[in-house]
């Protein structure tokens, strides 16, 4: 019996060793991505901003179809009516930014105490301006195209600068966030052969793929927690 106690015990030894060996290796990987990535992002956030997305769509295709049916009773465009229609749209897509921004914000700091981790760091200092850089080119850009009544790409340009601020910041948080950007990009350089029809790419890009990403990105971070 003492033989095999003390078998049993010397054959453990190497077993925890290894273990010892594999957490530590782990740790030193926790340690060395919380120091260079913003890893508190939820996937919550991605739902929440799809779902704000979803409903700025409603609201847009309500005064679309307005706009649309006093045209089919007069029978030609009104230049103030038009004038009026871009300003609400504008305003309805800062209103969705501006929401989809808050619960982002009050998502990932709900994540961020959950993991006792601080939400504002030289990391997500420098994720914030990797993605504020292309986000504030490309809001210029579309302002300058409303300027001068050039609609027509304005939803693509919406869908590639934002696909490109998410790829630039994916080098500071999760790696998935890159294939958010990519798909975004994709679909923004489809919108460019399909005119009329931005709305439509629009919500899929902000709605649709905003809430896969996030149940996929809840699912496979936070389902456990």
């Amino acid at each position: 019996m003492e033989e095999q106690n003390q078998s049993s015990e010397s054959s453990g030894q190497p077993l925890s060793a290894g273990q010892a060996g594999i957490e530590t290796l782990q740790d030193i990987k926790r340690i060395m991505e919380r120091s260079s990535r913003f890893i508190s992002l939820s996937g919550l956030s991605g739902v929440a901003a799809g779902i704000c997305a979803l409903i700025g769509s409603v609201i847009a295709w309500q005064w679309l179809g307005g706009y649309y049916h006093e045209y089919n009773d007069r029978g030609d465009f009104s230049s103030p009516d038009f004038q009026q229609l871009k300003i609400k749209l504008l305003i309805l897509a800062l209103a969705v930014l501006a929401t989809s921004w808050v619960t982002a914000f009050y998502f990932t700091w709900r994540k961020a105490k959950h993991d006792k981790l601080p939400v504002w760091d030289h990391t997500s200092r420098r994720l914030t301006i990797n993605m504020l850089i292309p986000l504030i080119s490309g809001g210029m850009f579309i302002l300058a195209m409303l300027q001068y009544d050039e609609w027509r790409f304005v939803s693509s340009a919406c869908l590639i600068f934002y696909g490109i601020a998410l790829v630039n910041a994916s080098k500071y948080t999760l790696r998935d966030v890159k294939w958010l950007g990519v798909l975004q990009i994709v679909l923004g350089l489809i919108n460019t052969q399909f005119i009329g029809y931005g709305l439509y790419f629009w919500t899929a890009g902000f709605g649709v793929l905003h809430i896969v990403y996030g149940i996929i990105m809840w699912w496979k971070y936070e389902r456990s927690q």
